[in-house]
């Protein structure tokens, strides 16, 4: 499931114990407009994590809060493990590799 991300109170929500995939970006980004529809593809496939959007012009507090200066800007939150987190355009194999799918 896609979440667009309206709030800060909605994001720690969405992924507080839960596999979730956080995408940075701008609407006006070429890599991130290139990217999205295999975040797109992936969210429909996968129904067991949240796929969250965060616009940084937009929320630029919680773009702050992890220290995200460059989009695309990938974190992957998974319960019981520190995030990971990926700058830059992924092919699709590369970000399934990313995702551990």
């Amino acid at each position: 499931m896609i979440i667009h991300i309206t709030s800060e109170e909605q994001f720690n929500e969405a992924i507080a114990g839960k596999k979730a995939l956080v995408d940075f970006f701008a609407t006006w980004c070429g890599p991130c407009s290139m990217l999205a529809p295999t975040i797109d593809k992936i969210a429909y496939e996968r129904g067991d994590m949240n796929i969250l959007k965060v616009d940084v012009d937009d929320h630029p507090e919680i773009a702050k809060r992890f220290n995200v200066v460059s989009i695309p800007t990938l974190i992957l939150f998974d319960p019981g493990q520190a995030p990971k987190v990926q700058i830059g355009f992924l092919p699709e194999a590369a970000l399934r590799k990313f995702i551990g799918i």
